[in-house]
């Protein structure tokens, strides 16, 4: 049987990062980023937003908390203001799509090296149990309520 080392697994992971990077969802993901910018009103409200943070971060360092108040609901105007653009919609969307990949992705590595685990040891996949338990008359503890998703 083959023994990969660690260096040999993250050659790997790299491969599968480039592949990554060329899916249309990460395509998706920098045509949104670029699109927002070069689009004015985004980087207008963001600067803003940004100085009003500075602002309230002084306001709660000073114990101001009227003035304080103002200037969040003032960021928070502002934030939905700018959540309320399309470019700005589709780069959350992007992101989205993307962290779902790279979630896929760990958890099907995830479920395939428990499922090697188990196999390797006699156990029963579908139970989610080693062979080590299997051997022991069942499983130590509750793992019949754990879920084993493929």
């Amino acid at each position: 049987m083959v023994k990969y080392t660690k260096d040999d697994i993250i050659a790997r992971a790299q491969d599968l990062a480039r592949m990554i990077a060329d899916t249309e969802e990460v395509d998706f993901f920098k045509r949104a980023e670029a699109q927002i910018h070069v689009n004015a009103k985004v980087s207008t409200l963001i600067s803003d937003i940004k100085g009003l943070q500075k602002q309230a971060v002084n306001l709660q360092h000073y114990g101001k908390p009227e003035a304080l108040k103002k200037v969040e609901d003032k960021i928070a105007s502002l934030e939905q203001e700018l959540d309320d653009i399309p470019v700005v919609q589709e780069f959350k969307q992007s992101q989205t799509e993307v962290n779902d990949l790279l979630q896929l992705i760990a958890t099907t590595i995830s479920n395939k090296v428990t499922d090697v685990i188990i196999e390797s040891t006699g156990g029963d996949v579908l139970k989610g149990e080693t062979g080590a338990s299997v051997m022991n008359g069942g499983s130590c503890g509750n793992h019949d309520d754990h879920d084993h998703n493929h």
